[in-house]
């Protein structure tokens, strides 16, 4: 059976996903060559895309279009599934020609900064007595105190543990590097402790593509997450450690404000607020000056609530901000907004001022497995999800990372909304089928 599952977006297929009529929005079922009716085939000749659009392979399409006009009047609608299908391969291909056109371009260099905590997470099934024993809750992100502090090594201690390289802003810039496929256009800044966890941090930076300058603290160690899994469901703690002790003199250094320089976008989400206020207020005023887009995220409830002074200094720069519904409805109820519609939220937050030089606002708010909703020019529209079967979930940490990741990949290639959102829901559907923020070697998405 099908379920709706995930706390955060929850988007399109997975590599090589055969569920494709699951979309709602499908205008064709994708279909085999030789089929015009019936059920999806169990055959690899087709690969669902993003959004349940079909990729024949190019050299299918002649074929396609000779079976549609030799079928007769009684298979008219062969037809219109044959061009539907020989349309997506054309578009399969030529988005492989414009990767690789990209690949050769100077002009994707650096072109995608973030800025964040860089944090190691620790991964491990726990089951609802821990969560009662150190008080948290599935679906939330908090900061460590020092009665979680023993956490730490009770998770280290499973046999089901695991280590990933994370941290909000981190993950979604290694998932927007994945999508891209284009060695160098990414970029990344935080701080990280002189010691074996940063060593792996930036091996895995580098691995992934993804150009890291790392602020090295020579006395606190690299800081910590622990990733609580029930279900699917997570609970974050994390223990900033090396993360918390980000200075901006670190940022203004020129070999690392030539990747603000270099960088046409700017992403940094809101728990960096907790760390370099100061940081994010140069970055965000340089964007404004110099009509790059800055782009942030609301991160989790205790930022709106507690962080309010510095999140309100930083939003009028923004020119796209991203939530989940959690995180919007406490955003609201803080500033007295009577509503909990995340539709006329999401429209109040594109609608929050704007600095200088600053001409629209985009609010991008996901909902799990509901649609996505996007507002802009006070009106909001709404995505539709693929939802995903309940025995193919395995971890929904790091979904919305990967959402905004997505999102960001087309973003910077100046695709639409419709196509910037398609891509973030298939980055996450890609990302809860796995454990922690990872992917596989290619996306399959065009």
């Amino acid at each position: 059976m099908t379920v709706c599952v995930g706390s955060v977006a929850a988007g399109a297929g997975s590599s090589r996903r055969r569920s494709g009529w699951e979309a709602p929005h499908l205008q064709c079922p994708p279909t085999a060559p030789l089929r015009t009716s019936g059920p999806a085939p169990e055959t690899d000749e087709w690969v669902p895309g993003g959004f349940g659009r079909a990729q024949l392979k190019p050299r299918r399409t002649r074929t396609l279009l000779l079976l549609a006009q030799t079928e007769g009047p009684a298979r008219s609608h062969s037809l219109a599934s044959a061009c539907a299908s020989a349309a997506a391969a054309a578009a399969s291909f030529d988005s492989a020609e414009r990767r690789e056109e990209m690949a050769g371009s100077s002009s994707y260099e650096g072109v995608l900064l973030g800025m964040g905590n860089p944090l190691l997470d620790i991964s491990a099934v726990v089951d609802g007595a821990f969560l009662t024993k150190y008080d948290i809750k599935l679906n939330n992100a908090i900061l460590a105190e020092e009665t979680h502090l023993p956490m730490y090594d009770e998770l280290a201690s499973k046999d089901n543990v695991e280590y990933i390289a994370g941290g909000a802003t981190q993950n979604s810039i290694r998932v927007a590097q994945w999508m891209l496929q284009i060695p160098g256009a990414t970029s990344y800044m935080g701080c990280i402790g002189k010691d074996k966890f940063g060593e792996e941090m930036k091996k895995n930076a580098q691995a992934a593509g993804v150009t890291a300058h790392y602020y090295e603290d020579e006395t606190t160690p690299t800081g910590t997450c622990a990733v609580c899994v029930v279900g699917g469901e997570r609970s974050l703690v994390a223990n900033l450690s090396a993360a918390n002790c980000y200075k901006s003199e670190h940022l203004e250094k020129p070999e690392n404000w030539a990747l603000v320089e270099k960088a046409k976008y700017v992403y940094i989400a809101g728990f960096f607020l907790t760390v370099s206020p100061e940081s994010i207020q140069l970055v965000a005023e340089h964007a404004a000056a110099n009509k790059k887009v800055f782009l942030t995220n609301l991160s989790a409830p205790f930022i709106c609530e507690f962080f309010r002074d510095a999140q309100e200094k930083v939003l009028p720069y923004a020119d796209y901000i991203f939530g989940n519904e959690t995180e919007a409805r406490i955003f609201a109820k803080v500033r007295g907004w009577e509503t909990e519609n995340v539709e006329e939220i999401a429209v109040k937050i594109s609608q929050l001022p704007l600095a200088a030089g600053k001409q629209k606002r985009i609010a991008v708010i996901t909902q799990g497995a509901d649609p996505v909703v996007v507002a802009e020019d006070g009106q909001a529209k709404t995505f539709p999800v693929i939802l995903l079967p309940k025995e193919k979930l395995v971890d929904t940490n790091g979904a919305g990372d990967a959402f905004v990741g997505g999102f960001l990949s087309q973003l910077v290639q100046e695709k639409s909304i419709e196509d910037s959102v398609k891509a973030g829901c298939y980055a996450a559907n890609v990302i809860i089928q796995r454990s922690g923020c990872t992917y596989p070697e290619k996306p399959d998405f065009n």
